[in-house]
Parts: structure tokens; sequence; C-alpha cells
């Protein structure tokens, strides 16, 4: 009957742990049960009984220790991931700098185009005071031509200026979910770390 009663123990804890921890403690109890196996006079019956069970006991550590490599392997792949990701957004960054320092430029020289095109409107004023000549006409036409063409140029470059502004907030944006993410799982894993030895210990 002790017998019985031990090895309902050993199942018991077998299956409690069968999710991967406790595996110092099951395969400490396989050897004990191998142990007591080999010293031990049982009949053929409960003999071959519990070498099913040490079977079963040394097939539940094999297939835990796969797991966890597994989980090893997928780690250092996320790792990988993480590192490529954050290559990614470094370059990301630096191309967003370039494009701002652009767009800045690009500013500055809109606002040289208002500054003519208000010089540009000042001088017709004065020049349409002036009497009425052939010439001034051809120039007053080629100043307006020429007004036009640097007020496309102004719009395109606000809205140049505006995409920009959009891409680079939707950049920040992705930036900040991602460290989130990764916070999260640092967090989990530490988690994960503290109740490893809590089980263990049970």
């Amino acid at each position: 009957m002790g017998s019985i009663t031990d090895d309902e123990v050993i199942r018991k804890r077998l299956l409690i742990d069968g999710d991967g921890a406790g595996d110092d403690r099951r395969i400490n109890v396989l050897m004990k049960s191998f142990t007591k196996w080999c010293h031990s006079s049982f009949s053929p019956e409960e003999g071959f009984s519990q070498y099913q069970r040490m079977v079963t006991s040394l097939a539940q550590c094999e297939f835990s220790m796969g797991k966890t490599l597994l989980v090893y392997d997928m780690n250092l792949k996320e790792m990988e991931n993480y590192e490529a990701i954050y290559a990614d957004i470094e370059k990301s960054i630096t191309s967003a700098h370039e494009k701002i320092a652009e767009c800045k430029k690009e500013i500055q020289r809109a606002k040289r185009i208002r500054k003519n095109r208000q010089e540009y409107d000042a001088l017709a004023r004065v020049i349409k005071q002036h009497p009425d000549r052939h010439e001034t006409l051809k120039q007053l036409e080629a100043l307006d031509k020429e007004l036009q063409q640097l007020s496309h140029i102004k719009e395109n470059v606000e809205d140049k200026l505006e995409l920009r502004k959009k891409q680079f907030h939707v950049l920040l944006t992705t930036i900040q979910e991602l460290q989130q993410t990764l916070e999260n799982d640092e967090k989990t894993d530490s988690d994960d770390t503290q109740e490893s030895p809590m089980e263990n210990g049970d």
C-alpha cells in the first residue's frame, strides 16, 4: 500500500508540473523512482507498470526541454526582429530630420518669394502711375506671369511642408507605440522571471 501511495503522489506531481514548471523536481523524482525500481523486488506486472511510469515521466521531461528550447529560439528571433526594427527606426528618424531641414530651407525660400512678390506689387503700382506705354504693358505682363509662377511654387512648397509634417507625426506615433510594446514585453519577461523561482520553490 505504501508503494502505491508514493506512486500516486509522484503521478499527481507530474500532472501538476506538466506545463514545464518544476522540471528539476520532476527529474529528481524520476531518479528516485529509478533507484527504487532497481533495488526493489516487484512482481513482473508491478515492475512493468513502474517502468511505464518512468518512461512517461522521461518523455514529459524531454517534451518540456524541447518546448523550452523552442521558446528560447523564438525569443532570439524576436530580439533580432526588434534590433532590425530599431535600425529601421533610426534610419527613419535620420531621414525625417533631413526632410525637416529641407522643408525649413523651402520655407525660407517661400518667404523670399513672398517678399519679392510684395516688391513686385509695389513696383507694379508705381509703374501704373506712369503714362501708358506699350513697353510698360509688356513688362507688366511678364511680371504678372512671374508672380503666378512664384505663387504656384509657394503653394507647392506649402503642400510639401504639410505632407512632411503629417509623415513625421505618423513616424513619432509609431515609435511611441513600439516603445510601449517593448516596455510591456520587458515587464512581462521580468514578471515571468520573478514567478519562475517561486514556482520552483514550491
